[in-house]
């Protein structure tokens, strides 16, 4: 069908993940005509290789400590051995439910849904086998894929997190490759499940996107817990056999274990689809657009993984719905992806929003930071959690910056987006009531140090 072909649909997607279901399921309830085409399954790498099944070995790796640590509790409780089939079970259980939900969802809202490879074969024409959509408008979501190192080959004991959640055998000893948010949680995962973990990172702290003080906190508890970690090292090369897998350093330094797991990060899948033919501009394989999602191309938008910033699904969520509502007339208004709040499953949690301390000082001069350390906080003593919030504000200004780290410090980010999205003041704060005891009680009492009356804290 030629690119000048009557449209039909207002709003063809190219992918079924976070950002394309999102935006059309929101379509459809505003009266657009939507097809949804998805070469995999509905609901994308987070449903069925991220978000949802990590968390759910995550949730796993808790019990087991729970099960061994009970003895601090007054419990007599241990772990005989970790079944990874029973584990597996549960996690694809949590996903299949979710799926099955998702699909109703889809159906229920009239959605043209395509099962198939797509390809953006005109500006406004995406080609399925030998079907052609054509909408008046057309959003890019085709995601994100587990990234590797030039000459590391993924395959045996070397594997990236999609085929770390189906491994049905747990390995002794573990080398996680890179720091980052999937690397520190799979190697929480494999300690708490009893493997020797040891991390190996190129930049000089975990999580380096984080606040540096976050960065510290959890080497610590790493170390507390026998993880370890190896930063600024950098990787040369990998060898594989039928027992072991071994990693040597740039240094010099070798490392075996039983498996190695590729956390380099994950690049956008947007590579052979037809974009740059179409005329979408790309640089390093991300769609770029502006701060409307829109690409350069009229009436061509792109959302989640695809597009340079978070690569987290619930950014992929916002975005999906921005675009549907923009396309719909309501000029929804940009987000900013600093007030997009982030969070790492690990053992401690980190949760985060705005800038880090360094960053604020980069951008204001100077700042106030303030640190609440946990050890003041009832909840925290009752779960036996160490950690701290920490506000970063500008001076005689609003809060620019919140970084938590300590256990269900990711179900704390709500308030601290709202209050970060709002430009509050820490009086603004203090004046409300937290309940106590709760994890949540810790990030009022910063506030209430911030603004120069603390409670459970020393002046």
């Amino acid at each position: 069908m030629p690119a000048t072909a009557d449209p039909t649909h207002d709003l063809v997607i190219l992918g079924g993940g976070s950002g394309g279901y999102a935006c059309a399921l929101r379509a459809a309830e505003l009266g657009l005509t939507v097809a949804l085409v998805e070469k995999a399954k509905l609901g994308g790498t987070c449903l069925h290789q991220g978000c949802i099944p990590t968390k759910a070995l995550l949730h796993a790796a808790e019990v087991a400590d729970n099960a061994r640590e009970g003895a601090t509790f007054g419990v007599r409780s241990s772990v005989d051995s970790i079944d990874m089939a029973g584990v597996l079970s549960y996690k694809d259980g949590v996903v299949g439910r979710l799926y099955k939900g998702l699909q109703g969802l889809i159906a229920s809202r009239a959605i043209d849904y395509v099962e198939g490879e797509g390809r953006l074969s005109a500006p406004h024409t995406v080609t399925v086998g030998d079907r052609a959509l054509v909408g008046r408008h057309v959003v890019l979501a085709t995601g994100s894929a587990a990234k590797s190192l030039p000459g590391l080959e993924i395959g045996g004991r070397i594997v990236t997190s999609e085929q770390a959640l189906q491994l049905d055998t747990l390995p002794g000893s573990v080398i996680v490759l890179g720091g980052g948010v999937i690397g520190v949680e799979f190697a929480s995962v494999y300690r708490s499940f009893g493997a020797q973990v040891t991390i190996v990172e190129a930049l000089p702290r975990l999580v380096a996107a984080e606040d540096e003080a976050v960065s510290k906190a959890l080497e610590r508890a790493f170390r507390k817990r026998k993880i370890t970690a190896l930063t600024g090292a950098r990787f040369a090369s990998a060898s594989q056999d039928d027992s072991s897998v071994t990693v040597t350093l740039e240094s010099g330094k070798t490392l075996t274990a039983d498996l190695l797991l590729v956390a380099v990060g994950r690049g956008p899948v947007a590579s052979g689809l037809g974009y740059e033919e179409a005329g979408v501009a790309m640089d390093r394989g991300f769609v770029l657009t502006d701060e409307r999602c829109r690409t350069n191309v009229d009436d061509v938008y792109a959302v989640g993984d695809i597009v340079p910033g978070l690569q987290l699904a619930h950014r992929g969520f916002a975005q999906g719905i921005f675009v549907a509502e923009d396309i719909a007339g309501l000029s929804p208004r940009p987000i900013d992806d600093l007030g997009i709040p982030r969070v790492t499953y690990c053992d401690p949690e980190i949760a985060s929003i705005g800038l880090t301390e360094a960053q604020a000082r980069e951008t204001f001069g100077e700042v106030t930071a303030y640190e609440y350390n946990l050890g003041g906080n009832g909840k925290s003593q009752i779960l036996q959690t160490q950690g701290f919030v920490k506000l970063v504000r500008q001076v005689d200004g609003p809060v620019v910056g919140i970084h938590m780290i300590g256990a269900r410090m990711g179900e704390q980010v709500g308030e601290a987006q709202l209050i970060y999205n709002w430009e509050a003041f820490p009086d603004d704060v203090a004046s409300l009531i937290h309940a106590h005891p709760t994890q949540n009680e810790a990030l009022g009492e910063a506030f209430l140090a911030l603004a120069g009356k603390p409670l459970h804290a020393h002046a």
